[in-house]
């Protein structure tokens, strides 16, 4: 049995592709009728469930059955934030969630995946406990969004969307922090693994 790397074609990139080739059929389902359909809202919404179980799960197989690729290291955050992104653009261009919410988030979220770039020769920036949360809260929020719920319900969604930003910031800013003094200790690592 070949001690090798592990090849791409497993089942845990399986699920990354499948994520990413989802977000546009979500994309689409969400802003057909204008949002107003609620057959296609509730597709979106089972769209979206499904997409973000394979997040749930990709992760896991691959670390649990050595199944740890570099292709797979770089598609799983840009399928989980183009799925988050692609959510909170169609949210805003159907009035539905501020625009300077969406921007935040996504701002924070592609920054957040260049500095882990920019230090990863000096080690991997794990994921904190309040950017676990994070993405739980952001998860709910949009899921909460997506369902086609009374319009009294609003000021609601907004104040669960409005803890995922601070969320959001914070564990922004946290990260930032971490990066920085990262750069500073550690001499540049022989490989990087994985975060």
């Amino acid at each position: 049995m070949s001690g090798g790397p592990p090849s791409n074609y497993n089942i845990a990139n399986a699920l990354t592709v499948l994520r990413l080739l989802l977000v546009p059929i979500f994309g689409w389902l969400l802003l057909a009728d204008g949002g107003e359909s609620g057959p296609m809202r509730w597709a979106a919404l089972a769209v979206f469930c499904l997409a973000a179980l394979t997040d749930r799960y990709d992760g896991h197989l691959a670390r649990r059955h050595g199944l740890v690729t570099e292709v797979g290291a770089l598609a799983d955050p840009i399928a989980d934030k183009a799925l988050t992104g692609v959510a909170l653009l169609g949210l805003s261009i159907l009035g539905e969630l501020p625009w300077w919410m969406t921007i935040i988030i996504i701002v924070r979220e592609w920054g957040i995946t260049v500095l882990r770039l920019w230090v990863i020769r000096r080690g991997v920036i794990s994921a904190s406990p309040g950017g676990k949360l994070k993405t739980v809260v952001q998860m709910i929020a949009i899921i909460a969004f997506l369902v086609p719920l009374p319009q009294a319900l609003d000021p609601l969604l907004l104040t669960v969307m409005a803890a995922a930003v601070v969320l959001t910031v914070v564990t922004g800013a946290d990260y930032v922090l971490r990066a920085l003094a990262l750069r500073r200790s550690a001499a540049p690592n022989q490989s990087a693994s994985r975060g």
